[in-house]
């Protein structure tokens, strides 16, 4: 009869995102990856593990010839595991939508994988880096722009309340400058935009450099409106890969908005 740690040494993981994937590296269980998607490209290791296709378009034959002990997935792919479930394939649906379930996420992978100390490590540091946050600046409006727009003139991606960067914006003492309760992703015109006024803005700008695009070619059109943060130069750019994947390197997405936000305290 094998033992657990003999069961748990033949795991074969499926990661079907991003973040699903950078989590399970985070806590020591990346060479339990049998599977993930085109998109997971970190940590390194990670590009050479083999693909089951896109974020929104997973193969299940490709996910059955890996022949996994159990796929990790979000909400978005609700009926492929249901799929996977009538397989007899075990499953584990996360959401990574606000600050509170990506906490539970990493909590409830970390159990799942035989990870919890690990995982309870991981939130902490979420939590610390949260706190230093506080008391930098108060009560300014801040709108978090995600994309890549050379131009306003175009439909205009921003985090609303419905993600993590809303909570972000709130842990620090300030304000999201768009307050909706819409469920939806938010899209915002150049006229919305002027109608928020926010104190300072912050670009998010993943994969800024593949795109083969420069922070001036992202910063520019933004120079010229008439709101508070361009005319007091409150503009700031987040660039990095992690911009846009909740995992454990939220902890250094934090580190950046603390950045921006004591460098807007002197200016």
């Amino acid at each position: 009869m094998l033992s657990f740690h003999a069961l748990w040494a033949e795991e074969r993981i499926i990661a079907l995102s991003p973040s699903i994937n950078e989590i399970i590296f985070a806590l020591g269980s990346g060479d339990k990856i049998v599977g993930n998607t085109e998109y997971c490209q970190y940590p390194k290791e990670a590009q050479s593990i083999p693909k089951v296709g896109g974020y929104f378009s997973p193969n299940l034959e490709k996910i059955l010839a890996l022949k996994p002990t159990l796929v990790i997935l979000q909400e978005s792919s609700y009926k492929l595991s249901k799929q996977l479930q009538k397989l007899h394939i075990k499953t584990q649906m996360i959401k990574i939508d606000t600050l509170e379930n990506i906490r539970a996420s990493i909590e409830t992978i970390g159990k799942v994988i035989n990870r919890p100390n690990q995982a309870t490590t991981i939130v902490k540091s979420i939590d610390s880096n949260l706190t230093l946050l506080k008391g930098i600046v108060k009560n300014r409006k801040i709108l978090m722009v995600i994309g890549h727009n050379t131009s306003l003139n175009k439909q205009i991606f921003v985090a609303g309340q419905n993600l993590y960067f809303d909570d972000i914006i709130k842990a620090s003492g300030n304000q999201n400058a768009l307050t909706s309760q819409r469920k939806g992703q938010p899209i915002l015109n150049m006229e919305n935009i002027i109608a928020t006024n926010p104190d300072m803005v912050i670009l998010l700008a993943p994969f800024r450099e593949d795109k083969g695009l420069t922070k001036q070619e992202l910063l520019k059109p933004w120079k010229s409106l008439p709101i508070s943060a361009s005319k007091n130069g409150a503009i700031y750019m987040i660039d990095k890969h992690y911009a846009g994947v909740p995992s454990d390197r939220l902890v250094l997405f934090l580190r950046d908005f603390r950045k921006i936000l004591n460098e807007f305290k002197h200016q």
